[in-house]
This record gives C-alpha cells, structure tokens and sequence, in this order.
C-alpha cells in the first residue's frame, strides 16, 4: 500500500452532503435501523418475560419474586413458571378446578351405585326434647308433617 492509501480516510475527509458516497450513506443509514431494531427486540423480550410471568400470577416487582424472576431460566408458559413457583414456595399451590359438570356426574353415579345414603335428617325425638315449650313441639309436628314424617 502506498502512504496516499493509509493517510486516506474517507470518514476524515469533508465532502459536501451532495458530494458523498450513496452506498456509504445507504450503509449508514442501515445500520442506524439495526441497532434500532436489536434495541426494540430486546425491550420486546423483556416485555414477553414480565408477561409470561404476570401469567402465571407472579408480580415481577414485587420484593419477594425479584430474585426468582431475575434467575429462572425455564420454560415460559405461565404452567412452568407457576410449577417453579410452587416449588420454590413463593407462591401456595392453587386449589384443582373441578368442572362442576363432571362433579353432578360423579355424584350421580355414586349415588345410583349406593355409595351414598341419604341423609337421615334432624332427629325429631332429640328435637322434641330439647323443645323449651308446648308451641314449640306443635311446631316440630308441623314440620314432621310436612315433610311427610309421622310422629304420632
């Protein structure tokens, strides 16, 4: 090379905006777009990371769960997150929903299989008993009667 080439620098050299190089301004120019670009797609999965665990019911700024968010290193379904959670006891385990279609079911069958009695219902004698006047044992009666009970 010669000392014309090493002394050259275009960067160094002041051309008017007219005069410069296209492709070095084009190069410019994009490269301004990547760095823009890898700065929105970092803030992007910061942003997905925060919501995968307010998914799974953790609030990242919270004292408590700072340190957990800031070292999992997991799988980010909000199934995951709350599984660690749980295990490291920030979070209390969440009671299994049962889908009250299937429970009726469930204690149909029971019942139709005899697993279950009904229940025998207040016990009228103890009732009685108890009964601190006249108008109150008419009243028990009453009610044995209605629900077709007899007492006599």
């Amino acid at each position: 090379m010669s000392n014309f080439e090493d002394d050259f620098n275009e960067d160094d050299y002041d051309q008017p905006a007219s005069e410069t190089n296209p492709v070095r301004a084009r190069m410019k120019q994009l490269e301004k777009e990547a760095k823009e670009l890898r700065k929105q797609v970092a803030e992007f999965a910061v942003t997905q990371r925060e919501l995968a665990f307010a998914k799974a019911g953790i609030d990242p700024a919270s004292p408590q769960a700072k340190y957990f968010v800031k070292g999992y290193d997991g799988d980010l379904t909000p199934e995951a997150i709350r599984a660690a959670a749980e295990e490291a006891q920030l979070i209390t385990p969440q009671p299994v929903q049962v889908d009250p279609d299937k429970a009726a079911w469930q204690q149909s069958n029971r019942i139709a299989a005899g697993a279950e009695t009904a229940s025998e219902g207040p016990s009228w004698i103890k009732r009685i008993k108890d009964a601190s006047s006249a108008e109150e044992v008419s009243e028990i009666f009453a009610e044995a009667q209605a629900q077709g009970v007899n007492l006599g």
